[in-house]
């Protein structure tokens, strides 16, 4: 079956879109990676997705405005992957403009943005959508939701297999072995905390806006990261806290950073960048010494997808920090590094058809396995 896989992350930066072909067991499909398209946001939209996504008051005329823009980049990016409309299903997973783990306190939502309705008109093709409603009403945390299909897409290997995604957020996957004690052990992850959220913020505002991104680490690469701040942050409360455990620019956003640069005011911008940087890595790090603590063991290996797989330095600082594991891009194993998140939601959309269960309770701490997903169909 052929699908289209939509996803933007928090890092808002645009919409990655691709055409894969599914088949065979749902647990361990047959797959293939037929196109992947990127599409980037307009400036303007880019810069209202990130403000609401940190609480920014937006009118209700606002949010419908902003959900429709985004509706309509979504279909463009689905139009650049399968031109030909060849696809049968489109998963979708839109933009998310705010996540609410559960606490003692409240239930957990997850709210994003999509008006799935019209995305099915404009395909004319039926849209899975609303991914992590179902774990979050079975108290998990609605995230992250790759994991399982991480292990589906990937496979096993002779010891535990790690995949890092450096978006916005950093989430992290392991994958059991395929054979030895551990071979019927749960699929394991969470969201590790900020990758290039605080670095992006922290470039847009050395730069006064002229730029969003590091590029190829150029401004950490001049700084030098001050070992001694990146120690006091790891012991924040999130960083000590074990899984399940999932967030979002909603905690590592504007107000986050703000925070951290009046402790960095008196280092140069490079620095603070580096910094940054350096902590990105370090956080990952301080999480698998956590994991060997806990369950005694490293995964062999850790593939890095997403953005900051292209960040030179961050990929130096991970090798560096990451001691007992190979670090290496998840290129190599034929899952383009932006394109294994839509990839996931592609995948995630045929096992909603086939019936199959997408989370992972032992990651999310939901109830129980379940269906993920709401489709819906053209008019």
């Amino acid at each position: 079956m052929l699908c289209l896989g939509l996803m933007s992350g928090t890092s808002a930066d645009g919409v990655d879109a691709v055409l894969a072909r599914f088949n065979g067991a749902p647990q361990r499909p047959r797959w293939k990676l037929l196109r992947h398209r990127h599409t980037p946001y307009p400036v303007e939209l880019k810069a209202q997705l990130i403000a609401a996504g940190q609480g920014a008051p937006l009118s209700a005329a606002d949010w419908l405005d902003l959900a429709e823009a985004t509706t309509e980049l979504q279909a463009t990016a689905a139009e650049a992957a399968d031109p030909d409309q060849k696809a049968a299903l489109v998963g979708c997973h839109g933009q998310t403009v705010w996540h609410r783990p559960p606490s003692a306190r409240r239930r957990g939502a997850s709210w994003q943005l999509l008006q799935a309705p019209l995305l099915a008109q404009l395909l004319e093709r039926p849209v899975v959508h609303d991914f992590r409603a179902a774990d979050l009403a079975l108290g998990g945390q609605g995230a992250p939701l790759v994991p399982r299909a991480d292990a589906a897409l990937l496979g096993r290997v002779g010891g535990w297999r790690g995949l890092l995604n450096l978006g916005g957020i950093a989430n992290l996957t392991l994958i059991p072995p395929g054979c030895g004690p551990d071979i019927d052990a749960a699929v394991l992850g969470w969201d590790c905390g900020p990758a290039n959220s605080l670095i992006d913020l922290a470039v847009e505002h050395f730069s006064a806006g002229a730029r969003s991104i590091d590029r190829d680490g150029a401004m950490a690469a001049a700084g030098l990261c001050q070992e001694q701040l990146v120690n006091r942050w790891l012991k924040e409360h999130y960083f000590q806290a074990a899984p399940p455990k999932s967030t979002g620019r909603e905690s590592f956003g504007r107000d986050d950073l703000s925070r951290r640069l009046k402790e960095m005011e008196a280092i140069s911008p490079s620095d603070a960048v580096a910094t940054l940087t350096g902590f990105t890595a370090a956080v990952v790090a301080q999480d698998l010494d956590h994991l060997f603590a806990r369950e005694g063991f490293r995964p062999i290996e850790l593939l890095v997808a997403g953005g900051g797989n292209h960040n030179p330095v961050l990929m130096a600082e991970l090798q560096r920090r990451c001691s007992g594991c190979a670090v290496d891009s998840s290129d190599g194993q034929g899952i383009h590094a932006e394109a294994r998140e839509a990839l996931v939601f592609a995948l995630l959309a045929w096992w909603h058809e086939r019936d199959h269960h997408g989370n992972a309770p032992a990651v999310t701490g939901a109830a129980r396995a379940v269906r993920l997903g709401v489709r819906v169909e053209p008019g």
